[in-house]
């Protein structure tokens, strides 16, 4: 009697060709493990810590204390009538969700060595997570402006509701950084040394503490070269309305290089990531 062999299957693995080398529909079909990575991320940083999750509020207030006194005491810095404890704080929304991020993101290959030497799924996952990660503090320090806001009699005004644009733009920011530093960092692991240093500088070469205003005008579309400069001053326009109104030209030069920054850091990252088993 003869007998039938049960039937084999394959699936075959094959790079994305084309202009756009990611497969979206792939990363759809992987959508629970996005989530889930996501999660594990912010329950892996606030687990078996003191405060926890308070240390995403005290962290910011902090920083807009020492700003105030620096910028606003010290140096008399003009805040063009907003309160100085105000101009820092909505400032510090876009940079703290950007270095989070981006310190999340730079490690977030290394730190699932594990999952990637073993198990097949899109890599594009791991960084892309870390950033959803990076909005639990954004949460947290947005609550707090309101409180600040409701205690300086500050109402916004209608541009308020094109802040979800400025988000996306800080979030571009940091999964497109995010992407060139995670796979630079698996064959560099110096880079892991390097992005807290970057992080530090980029909070004071940024409009955090002051206006960009500040900077001559010759100079203004220079400085916007630092891409969080249009998205830091985008915030301040959206919350504080009219009061402060964005250098526009470096606010589109902002969107050019955060495109091209997301863009080139996919290509880089789809390019790298078929030795990331074989280098962790």
């Amino acid at each position: 009697m003869e007998t039938t062999k049960p039937a084999t299957y394959e699936h075959i693995i094959r790079p994305k060709k084309g202009l756009v080398p990611i497969d979206f529909a792939e990363l759809w079909r992987y959508r629970e493990l996005f989530w889930f990575l996501a999660l594990r991320d912010i329950l892996v940083r606030y687990k078996q810590t003191v405060i926890g999750i308070v240390w995403a509020g005290i962290q910011p207030v902090l920083i807009m204390i020492v700003f105030t006194v620096i910028f606003g005491k010290l140096a008399k810095l003009p805040s063009d009538g907003i309160p100085y404890p105000i101009l820092t704080f909505v400032a510090l929304l876009p940079w703290q969700f950007f270095s989070d991020a981006v310190t999340q993101t730079s490690n977030s290959v290394i730190s699932k060595a594990g999952m990637v030497s073993k198990i097949y799924f899109p890599r594009l996952i791991m960084p892309a997570s870390a950033v959803i990660s990076g909005m639990v503090n954004f949460a947290i320090s947005f609550v707090i402006l309101i409180g600040l806001m409701f205690w300086y009699h500050i109402v916004p005004t209608v541009t308020v509701f094109l802040l979800p644009l400025f988000f996306l733009l800080a979030a571009a920011a940091a999964l497109g950084a995010g992407l060139w530093l995670s796979a630079l960092n698996v064959k560099y692991r110096d880079v892991q040394y390097v992005v807290p240093f970057l992080v530090h500088m980029g909070l004071y070469i940024s409009p955090v503490g002051f206006l960009s205003s500040v900077v001559p005008e010759k100079y203004q579309l220079l400085y916007s070269l630092n891409p969080m400069v249009g998205v830091i001053d985008g915030f301040r326009w959206c919350l504080l309305g009219g009061k402060v109104v964005p250098y526009w030209p470096g606010v589109w030069l902002s969107v050019f290089i955060l495109t091209v920054l997301l863009v080139t850091g996919a290509y880089y990252f789809k390019r790298m990531e078929k030795t990331f088993a074989d280098v962790i």
